[in-house]
């Protein structure tokens, strides 16, 4: 079976589970940051995906060691679960497909911001807004700061990107004008 249909369907089972219990924030802060975690320390993903190198408890050591806080109870079935299917490989994956997919659940769309010096309020109600009217979901704004935009902003969620940067617009004149130049010489 293809991974991808795989990683969802374990995603999907754990969004369920965590919906029932009512204890899908936490596990979704969790999800995320060892998700993160997994990302920054590749060692850790290949000793966690290691078929007969590392054992089960070693493996689930190790994770609750990289959350640095006590695991949720879900979240430690749920791994318990990935390492008795031998799908543990691919946990990383998983996590970062059930936060989304878990924020969705309850209606919140996360979105990144990012601008030459930190907003106002004003453009982040008004994006807050643009989000709710189109999707009909609460935004969840994460704002990163990018001098190199000299100004304007990068606005992305899900897979639309608007981009009203200076840079950006800069770039673009200046490919205008390397298109001009083609043609005259």
């Amino acid at each position: 079976m293809n991974d991808s249909i795989i990683r969802t369907r374990y995603a999907d089972a754990l969004v369920k589970h965590v919906r029932e219990t009512g204890n899908g924030d936490s596990v979704c802060a969790q999800a995320e940051k060892l998700a993160r975690v997994l990302g920054e320390v590749p060692d850790l993903s290949r000793m966690i995906a290691a078929k007969d190198v590392v054992s089960g408890a070693k493996k689930r050591e190790l994770l609750q060691a990289a959350l640095g806080e006590p695991m949720a109870p879900e979240l430690k079935r749920f791994i318990d679960l990935l390492i008795e299917n031998g799908r543990i490989s691919a946990l990383r994956f998983i996590l970062l497909d059930f936060g989304e997919r878990y924020r969705r659940s309850i209606g919140i769309r996360k979105a990144r911001l990012k601008v030459a010096v930190p907003p106002t309020e004003d453009l982040l109600t008004r994006l807050t807004a643009l989000v709710k009217e189109r999707t009909g979901d609460k935004a969840q704004i994460e704002v990163e700061v990018d001098p190199d935009l000299i100004g304007g902003f990068v606005f992305d969620i899900d897979d639309a990107i608007i981009d009203k940067s200076v840079a950006r617009k800069l770039e673009l004149i200046k490919l205008q004008f390397i298109e001009k130049n083609r043609r005259i010489v």
